[in-house]
């Protein structure tokens, strides 16, 4: 177990840059959106997938972590 929480700050940061440079979300529907998009992309990189195939399984319904 790590002592610091880099990791997870080094995931999160590329929403945070996004919130910013955009002046934050209009909606709460845009910040699920992005949200669950960026849930599904970096879960599928951890697991060694490309964003567009994690969300094309997404969509298939064969979207699997394990």
């Amino acid at each position: 177990m790590p002592a610091t929480n880099n990791g997870s700050e080094r995931e999160i940061r590329p929403s945070v840059v996004f919130r910013k440079v955009t002046n934050g979300f209009r909606s709460d529907w845009g910040a699920e959106v992005h949200a669950g998009y960026r849930s599904i992309t970096c879960t599928a990189r951890l697991y060694g997938k490309s964003a567009i195939e994690a969300i094309r399984e997404l969509t298939e319904g064969r979207f699997a972590l394990a």
